[in-house]
């Protein structure tokens, strides 16, 4: 799954909201990456296993 934005960037990955997510990620043996460079998108991207 992909999110993106338009916002300013600057998104912090190891902040409690995105870290969070990202554990949540890895027990499901999935990834979370985060892309927020300054003057942005802010791009997340999801992968998680099926099956």
């Amino acid at each position: 799954m992909r999110i993106e934005d338009d916002g300013d960037g600057g998104a912090d990955p190891s902040g409690g909201g995105l870290a969070g997510l990202a554990r949540r990620a890895a027990a499901l043996d999935g990834t979370l990456t985060v892309h927020s460079p300054p003057g942005g998108p802010t791009v997340i991207d999801a992968e998680l296993p099926c099956g």
